[in-house]
């Protein structure tokens, strides 16, 4: 009986799927947003209600509703609902394009119906060749390699079209992208992994070079498909993410390095582990799983990397120091120091934490 609801359930949801592509022609046509925040509280205030009436657990019910309500998102995405029906399809010539994000840059630009050409090391298409012929032009190479890849191919990008970078620093490749084409010039941070679920709801930091037409049609494409846009100058970016990348993969490396030296074995602690340290496990392995040809770069050419390290070493230190002399007055006065810091966001990370360490209780 409980399969036979089962399928039920996902027969409804299929219902609503097929009324949720209705809604996406009708905002399509009427010029409106995929996301309505108001009408999304509205739903998760009357469904959790209702839930409360039938004596079902709000919170596991308002997780279902908010998993529904993505899906409906990215649904209305996939049919292209903010895109205008008069928008022309560009020409989008991805360097790097067999890469994995930019795969996900091509499949995201084919979604929306312009014209994708693909260049890599094993394309018969060279860089330079799609370059004057495409509208936009992005680079998704290695950041190594970035501002050498730039200088060969924006000389044959025309004035009238846009070259774009997606490097995960922007003061170096947005310089060379200025100095290397006369078109329009976007420096862009896809702030998230090629192996996430969904675009709903990711970030994208944009720095405005050259060309506000250009830049405009790429936020356009960009919230049109679901990611949320963060402007910002380059040298900010990089600012940022000194903290954002390099300071939180720093970190994440010194415990991964010091787990591995400790000569506890992995599967010991896993015996005793809590779902919280389950959690910076997960994070920690993660990183480890992917590319050090990646972080590497990321760490090693933010021009602010030496100022963050610094500050960390001198962190540790001095938190060491603290244990080593067993100063638990010293000890209250950093929590009170690093809990001011923090402030009114040290509730909502409650809150998301407990969720998420919720989640991973149910599925381990």
């Amino acid at each position: 009986m409980i399969d036979a609801l089962d399928r039920d359930l996902l027969q409804i949801v299929a219902r609503r799927m097929t009324l949720v592509a209705e809604v996406a022609a009708a905002k399509r046509e009427g010029g409106l947003k995929i996301r309505d925040a108001r009408r999304e509280r509205e739903v998760l205030e009357d469904r959790t209600r209702l839930a409360d009436e039938l004596g079902l657990p709000r919170g596991e019910m308002e997780s279902i509703f908010r998993l529904l309500l993505r899906a409906s998102r990215d649904h209305q995405a996939s049919l292209r609902a903010e895109v205008p029906p008069n928008d022309i399809p560009r020409t989008v010539a991805i360097v790097g394009g067999h890469g994995r994000i930019g795969g996900v840059l091509a499949r995201l630009f084919a979604d929306l119906g312009h014209r994708v050409l693909i260049v890599d090391v094993d394309t018969e298409l060279r860089a330079t060749e799609a370059a004057a012929a495409a509208d936009v032009t992005i680079i998704s190479v290695p950041i190594e390699v970035t501002e050498d890849v730039i200088r060969e191919v924006g000389p044959h990008v025309r004035e009238d079209a846009l070259l774009m970078d997606v490097t995960s620093v922007k003061e170096g490749p947005v310089r060379a992208m200025l100095d290397a084409t006369r078109g329009s010039v976007l420096g862009a941070h896809p702030m998230f992994g090629p192996s996430v679920h969904t675009l709903q709801g990711q970030r994208v930091v944009l720095v405005r070079g050259r060309g506000d037409a250009w830049a405009d049609w790429v936020a356009q494409n960009f919230v049109a498909r679901g990611l949320v846009i963060t402007e910002t100058t380059a040298a900010q970016h990089d600012r940022a993410m000194s903290v954002v990348q390099v300071l939180n993969h720093f970190q994440t490396q010194v415990l991964g390095l010091t787990l591995a030296r400790l000569g506890v074995p992995l599967e010991e602690t896993l015996r005793f582990t809590s779902p919280a340290y389950l959690l910076e496990l997960y994070v920690a392995a993660r990183h480890f799983a992917q590319s050090p040809g990646l972080y590497g770069p990321i760490e090693m050419r933010n021009p602010r990397t030496g100022e963050v390290t610094k500050a960390f070493n001198e962190a540790a230190r001095e938190l060491a120091d603290i244990i080593a002399h067993g100063d638990q007055p010293a000890f209250d006065g950093m929590f009170h120091e690093v809990r001011q810091f923090f402030g009114g966001f040290t509730t909502e990370a409650l809150e998301q934490s407990s969720y998420l360490i919720d989640r991973i209780v149910e599925r381990t």
